[in-house]
Formats: C-alpha cells, structure tokens, sequence
C-alpha cells in the first residue's frame, strides 16, 4: 500500500474515531470524552503511562491512582509510578498530547492507540492502527522530525479542522 493510500485509510479511520477524542480546549490532548473520578477528561485511554518505560509494556492503570497534569488524568498501576509521574510528568506523557505520531507527520491528529506504541530517545510515541504503525516504524527518524515540524502548527487546532 503506497503512503498516500496509507495516509487517505488513516484519515478514514480517524474520522470514525474523532467522536471518541475529546474537544478538550482546541483538542491539545488526547482524552476520552466525559470526566474520569478525577474531575478530568482520561488520557492515554486509562493506561499507566509510567510503565511503558518500566514494565515495556502497556499496563492498565486503577482509578485509586490517578493524578491530573495538564488538565487530563492519568492513571497508574502502582504507587511508585505515580510518584514517578508526579516527580517528572514530562517524562513519561506521550508525545503530540497522546495523538497518533505517524497521524501529526501528516498533519492531522488521530487517536492513538495504547497498545501501538514505541519508545525512542527516551520519549513515548502511540500510533491510531497496525498499519500506520507498521508505516512509523519504517522510518522512525523522519517521521518523527515531520511530526515534531507539524505539532506546533496543529496543536491548538482542534482535530475536526485539520
């Protein structure tokens, strides 16, 4: 499948999904929509985003331990990854608000999926499906310069306008 093929399926999908993201302000996080027990809208659809980096893997997080940063909720599996979360929030949020990495290097913002994710330089990066995922991985680097060119351009556009 040609990368414009790959990009037009994305957008498709996307748009499926855009009424489970959030409108959060201009939609600079991914949330699930309504209020978490916290008073804030989800992120990483309750997933602990510590133990990407300590376990390797996605880890569902409890309602018991959540911590509101930026004013979305995070949730954790443990008390010492919230402790960790709390000490270095930046640390440990995925990048482009927890939108779909290879979706910001095309310009647009899809969810991201916590199950497709990948850590590179230390930074957390999620994808919308196997497909675009398998897309990123072929060329990490670039995709992740043409995103990081485009976030600041599409950040505080709200998903539905790009």
């Amino acid at each position: 499948m040609t990368l414009s093929k790959i990009a037009k399926a994305a957008v498709l999908s996307a748009a499926l999904l855009l009424p489970v993201a959030s409108a959060q302000a201009a939609d600079e996080l991914n949330v699930v929509p309504g209020l978490s027990i916290a008073g804030a809208p989800l992120a990483l659809h309750g997933y602990d985003p510590v133990a990407y980096f300590t376990k390797g893997a996605p880890t569902r997080g409890s309602d018991a331990l959540v911590h509101v940063h930026e004013g979305a909720a995070y949730r954790f599996s443990t008390q010492a990854h919230l402790a960790a979360f709390k000490k270095n929030p930046g640390k440990y949020t995925p990048q482009y608000g927890g939108f779909c990495a290879f979706g910001v290097s095309v310009g647009k913002k899809f969810d991201g999926d916590p199950m497709l994710w990948k850590i590179e330089d230390g930074k957390l990066y999620l994808n919308l499906n196997e497909e675009i995922y398998k897309t990123f991985l072929k060329d990490v680097d670039g995709n992740i310069d043409k995103a990081d060119g485009n976030w600041t351009g599409i950040e505080h556009t709200a998903a539905r306008d790009l």
